[in-house]
């Protein structure tokens, strides 16, 4: 060993050791006179060693790298003549003739094999990243026996469907069949022709319905929900695991409708309803199974309207016991029962935090683009989105002293809705607005259609007594609301809440009056405002939710509302499962631990609680699953049952979401009624 550090050091010491190494050295072969041996080795130092390592490593990088960045150069060229040709269309600003027989394989055969290689590479590796866990929940519930029991019938969210044209008149020939909602003929019709867009995106103002030459309808089949672009899923992840377990057409099917619509719209228009019993019972019919419901979102009000109708004399008329008779499961995910507060700004000025976040830059464009006022008009124009604005007034989100869901410590109760640091002045109230405030001044600074279409379709009280529940079950504007209606009478009926919690979704608003003379609106969120202290971030204080719907509308109703009486009189037995927000910051949708409202159709454990439940194995979800403090702030809400009442009975003992005591709040003025837990 001294022999070989003397030649790897060069030492100079001519004195040796006559120790044999206990290893062979790995030096004899280079000092050996034998020819075979190569004769390019030779002895370096360690750090050389390590130096000359790293310059190929780097060398290698900087070639890989190269090679990438001319693979990219080449197919952006390719792109960029591509989108000349898809943007240019029938103009004549480019000709086209040059290139009629150029095809993809023609192009394919002149790029270096080099070139094309890596871009199969990157390719793959694109598709691992989005298909993180494809098919693997549903190849797991196999291994467990789980397979296609009851008949599946999925009932998607707001923007989850796409709409297509089937209008004939002149002006809507060029988008004949094509999807004007959830794909990017959408977005080429949005940046080319704004204003046909608009055409054909808006409802009638009068009738709520197709605009005269306009005829624009809901698309259908798996494809109307899985994509709402091309790479951005929806229910894709989902349909996956269900044709893993034996899912396919004859046995699931998608419910897709018009949202822009009022929901009785539905009906008189596309005889909606009608087709989605219809459906429920042929599929009991041929698999001698009742049905399963899976509902997302908005999804999940429209499938609480058909139970009222499909019972309704008149309407459905299917009777008291018709849903007993074909539902067995209702899953209910990330359902805004009782609304979502964000729905509000939208159709007030036209905002939200994804618009009031937006830097000065992208604000600009955006206004340039698509203004605030043209933004309030097309949310207006369709009304099927104001049934998300927030139900349940100030008994469920709080009075100007006082909210279910106030933390310990707060600077101002969220039960102060909307805010004006200016008040008095021309568009602003005199005081600060609770939610049941909010909406008569919603619509005292909107046209008087739009009023007109929402109070006759949709209702925001609160039913207090047995008999008013009754008594509502007949008038369909009350039929989306929870809290002024009842379940079915389905003894048998299993509902399930799955729903996504840990993520801050808009809460309060601060908006002050706008100065803008051009605009047609008076109010616009105060963006400047920001107060770190209090939470206040451009103008929005956040909350409890799942990045869209609140935490009271998607939680109030599952773990206390339904546990009364008058809401629920049947007993149907109901489940919940909170899943919280854990979100994989690698990758862009969360990946499968995420709780966001839209993202959530994609979580591993989501996806297996569904294929239980439609596998029939549904009691395996024995117990509810809570990490919120959804119980406590259920308990807060003055919504009593008839045998409750607001007197003489304890506050519940705040807990937090690792169930460990907090401190009381501070008393206030109204601290609400003293109701058990």
């Amino acid at each position: 060993m001294s022999s070989l550090r003397r030649r790897l050091l060069g030492d100079p010491s001519p004195t040796s050791s006559t120790d044999v190494s206990r290893d062979a050295s790995p030096m004899r072969n280079i000092e050996s006179k034998d020819p075979n041996v190569a004769e390019d080795l030779r002895a370096i130092p360690a750090k050389q060693l390590e130096k000359l390592t790293k310059h190929v490593e780097k060398a290698k990088k900087a070639k890989g790298s190269k090679r990438r960045n001319f693979w990219i150069f080449g197919l952006g060229g390719i792109f960029g003549l591509a989108s000349a040709a898809f943007f240019a269309g029938n103009q004549d600003m480019l000709d086209m003739e040059p290139f009629k027989d150029l095809s993809l394989d023609s192009i394919m055969d002149v790029l270096p094999a080099g070139l094309i290689s890596d871009a199969r590479e990157l390719q793959k590796h694109e598709r691992e990243a989005v298909s993180y866990d494809s098919f693997a929940v549903g190849l797991h519930a196999q291994t467990e026996g789980i397979k296609a029991t009851h008949p599946v019938i999925m009932i998607p969210g707001v923007i989850s469907t796409g709409l297509e044209s089937w209008g004939t008149e002149t002006d809507s020939r060029q988008y004949f069949r094509k999807r004007l909602w959830g794909s990017w003929s959408m977005m080429r019709a949005l940046v080319l022709d704004k204003a046909g867009w608009k055409k054909h995106i808006m409802l009638d103002k009068e009738t709520g319905m197709d605009p005269p030459g306009v005829k624009l309808r809901a698309a259908q089949g798996f494809d109307a929900t899985d994509f709402f672009i091309t790479g951005y899923w929806i229910w894709n992840k989902i349909l996956e695991n269900l044709a893993t377990i034996g899912y396919d057409p004859t046995n699931a099917f998608t419910a897709a409708y018009d949202w822009r619509m009022s929901y009785l719209n539905y009906e008189t228009r596309d005889q909606y309803f009608t087709r989605l019993k219809t459906h429920i019972e042929i599929g009991v019919r041929l698999s001698n199974k009742k049905v399963v419901l899976l509902s997302h979102s908005m999804g999940s009000q429209v499938l609480y309207y058909f139970f009222h109708w499909v019972e309704a004399e008149g309407y459905g008329n299917g009777g008291p016991g018709w849903v007993d008779a074909y539902v067995d499961s209702w899953i209910n995910i990330s359902g805004c029962m009782l609304g979502a507060v964000k729905g509000l700004p939208a159709v007030l000025s036209g905002e939200m935090k994804d618009t009031a976040q937006l830097n000065a830059f992208a604000v600009y464009g955006l206004e340039k683009f698509l203004s605030r006022a043209e933004r309030a008009e097309l949310f207006r124009a369709m009304p099927g989105i104001s049934s998300m604005l927030p139900i349940g007034g100030d008994a469920v989100w709080g009075n100007s002293t006082w909210a279910p869901d106030d933390q310990p410590g707060q600077s101002q109760s969220f039960g102060r809705f909307l805010n004006f640091r200016d008040l008095n002045q021309t568009g602003t109230p005199s005081h600060n607005l609770t939610v049941s405030e909010s909406l008569p001044y919603l619509f005292n600074h909107t046209e008087e259609w739009y009023k007109k279409m929402i109070q006759t379709s949709y209702s925001h009280g609160v039913a207090h007594t047995r008999h008013e529940v009754e008594q509502n079950q007949l008038d369909p504007s009350k039929w989306i609301n929870p809290l002024e209606t009842r379940l079915p009478l389905a003894p048998s009926l299993k509902i399930y809440c799955f729903y996504g919690v840990g993520k801050p979704t808009e809460r309060i608003y601060y908006y002050r009056n706008d100065g803008d003379a051009l605009t047609k609106i008076n109010v616009t969120i105060d963006t400047a405002y920001n107060d770190p202290d209090k939470s206040i971030d451009h103008g929005i204080i956040m909350g409890e939710g799942d990045g869209t719907v609140n935490l009271l509308s998607s939680g109030y109703m599952c773990t206390k509302g339904w546990n009364m009486k008058r809401y629920n009189p049947a007993g149907a037995k109901i489940r919940v499962y909170e899943m919280p927000h854990e979100p994989d910051r690698f990758s862009p949708r969360g990946g499968p631990n995420t709780g966001d409202h839209v993202d959530i159709l994609g979580r591993s454990s989501l996806n297996d609680l569904i294929l239980r439940i439609a596998g029939g194995r549904g009691e395996m979800i024995a117990e509810d699953h809570i990490v919120s403090n959804i119980r406590e702030y259920a308990a807060r809400v003055k919504i009593y049952d008839d045998d409750e009442g607001p007197d003489n009975r304890p506050e519940p003992e705040p807990v937090d979401r690792k169930n460990k005591p907090l401190p009381s709040p501070e008393p206030t003025v109204d601290s609400g009624p003293k109701i058990p837990a």
